[in-house]
């Protein structure tokens, strides 16, 4: 439930060095919420804090503004003493803040009484900061937090797994007046998720990230629409290592709210050093977050197979799946829609698969749906790769030949595909070719991010034509939207949402 005076529950964090600075941020801020935090001990003085306070004062907004002093022991920035830290926080009160963030450790020496009468009128959030982890006994230290004297409690933990997270977001179901902060990467669709699990607040940056796994306040906002899903949204989701540079959450979201559909897509870290264990962790997260549906990227393609009850005869032939649907008794039934957006980036600029020599390097999932794809459509498939046991597996799987990276200078194609991640974001200046080895009519690249890779940059210089990822991604995606809606999917505002961004992102570049 929302607390009295939030007037949103999205709060964006005003942190930075200087008091114009903030000045800055908060006006961008208050364009998309009218709740805030301000982090003054993220001012690089106590000239800069003052600076700020009295420009606050003069502006009286119209905003719940939340002032927050942390000190190191919880993990801020102010070096100053409790004493020093609580005169602060009164000036703040002074200049219009309505509630002030108050860490337990500071509150417990204080006590309850001498906190409230310090900073009345203004309300406490007492607060509890851990980054190396999630406390086993959170029930315990709420109860703590409550009896420090304030109106609400706030608890943030860094989340090494959904599970951890998961703690987190019950304790704020079970209580309304809790703020429920999961950090950390692999907890990020969790702090999406806060608001519907509960949470009287969830924390997105005004400017720079001040916790692990903060998203931008555009991001919570527009892209996630956090405030707006409830007990009947429906959840679908990515999952790989990596998942930061994905847009499949704007491709996706965009899809819903064209349609006006009350579901959500948000990417799930689940690392490859994890194994076994970190698919384990998310899929038990499945049924208690209600997740319909996810998407599989690289390095869990093959391996997802594993754990599914059914699987599409032909994402079963290929080996890999990329889709999958969560049947309403649980069971997990699997798919392949790279092989679609393969057949149709290619089928767009009128390639004739049937007559022609195409080289694949890599023997991964996606080269596996590649390989397929091609060789159903009557192309001969070469298969050039890192490991020669997965390689030499998919050669004979589709009846293809190797061509080991030696033979490369030497040899033509009609078509050229990259289907490994070298050269994906953020590690754009890599090729997995060679200039010499790119003797071809077309180079197809799977990556999207960046639109033009630097192995689509060499077959440029050499006249050859390219096509990039961005084609395969969004068709492979639209395809997997239409398997999980059941209808047509808004494929024009789609796309064109996945290619303003890369082009935005592009021209940042530049």
């Amino acid at each position: 439930m929302p607390l009295p005076l939030f007037a949103d529950r999205i709060c964006a964090v005003v942190a930075a060095p200087t008091a114009a600075g903030m000045l800055r941020q908060l006006a961008c801020a208050l364009r998309h919420t009218r709740t805030v935090e301000l982090r003054l001990d993220w001012l690089r003085s106590r000239r800069q804090i003052l600076l700020l306070l009295a420009a606050l004062a003069r502006r009286r907004l119209r905003a719940t503004c939340i002032a927050t002093c942390r000190r190191r022991v919880a993990g801020g920035r102010f070096v100053g003493s409790p004493t020093a830290q609580l005169e602060l926080l009164r000036r703040a009160v002074a200049a219009g803040c309505h509630w002030c963030d108050v860490e337990i450790e500071t509150a417990a020496r204080l006590g309850a009484a001498d906190l409230r009468r310090r900073l009345a009128p203004a309300r406490c959030l007492i607060s509890f900061h851990d980054f190396a982890g999630t406390p086993r006994r959170l029930a315990a230290l709420s109860a703590r937090l409550e009896r420090g004297g304030g109106s609400a409690v706030k608890l943030a933990t860094r989340c090494d797994g959904l599970r951890d997270g998961l703690r987190l977001l019950a304790l704020a179901h079970r209580h309304r007046r809790v703020v429920a902060v999961p950090m950390g990467e692999r907890a990020l669709p969790l702090r999406v998720l806060a608001l519907r699990a509960g949470s009287a607040l969830a924390y997105a940056a005004a400017g720079e990230p001040t916790a692990p796994g903060q998203l931008t306040l555009e991001e919570m906002r527009y892209l996630y629409r956090a405030d707006q899903l409830d007990r009947r949204t429906r959840v679908y989701g990515l999952i790989g290592d990596p998942v930061a540079h994905s847009l499949s959450p704007l491709l996706h979201n965009t899809g819903f709210r064209v349609r006006r559909i009350n579901a959500v897509y948000l990417p799930f870290l689940v690392p490859a050093a994890a194994g076994s264990a970190g698919l384990r962790d998310f899929l038990a997260a499945v049924p208690v977050l209600g997740i319909r549906g996810f998407s599989v990227t690289i390095p869990h393609k093959e391996r997802i197979l594993e754990y599914l009850d059914g699987c599409d005869p032909l994402a079963e032939q290929i080996g890999a799946v990329n889709t999958v649907v969560v049947r309403g008794t649980g069971q997990l039934y699997g798919y392949n829609t790279d092989y679609v957006g393969v057949l149709r980036a290619l089928h767009s600029r009128s390639v004739d698969l049937a007559s022609c020599r195409v080289l694949i390097c890599g023997a991964g999932g996606a080269a596996r749906a590649v390989a397929f794809a091609l060789a159903q459509a009557g192309a001969q498939v070469a298969i050039c790769a890192r490991r020669p046991a997965p390689a030499r597996r998919l050669a004979r799987a589709v009846g293809g030949e190797i061509i080991p990276r030696m033979r490369l200078a030497r040899e033509f194609f009609d078509a050229i595909v990259n289907a490994t991640p070298v050269g994906m974001h953020p590690h754009v200046h890599e090729s997995p070719l060679a200039l010499r080895e790119l003797n071809c009519r077309i180079v197809f690249d799977l990556i999207y991010r960046p639109m033009q890779t630097k192995l689509l940059a060499l077959a440029a210089r050499r006249g050859i034509e390219t096509i990039s990822g961005a084609e395969m991604f969004v068709a492979q995606g639209v395809a997997q939207w239409e398997i999980w809606m059941g209808e047509r999917a808004p494929e024009r505002q789609m796309r064109a949402a996945v290619l303003a961004a890369l082009r935005n992102e592009r021209n940042l570049r530049r």
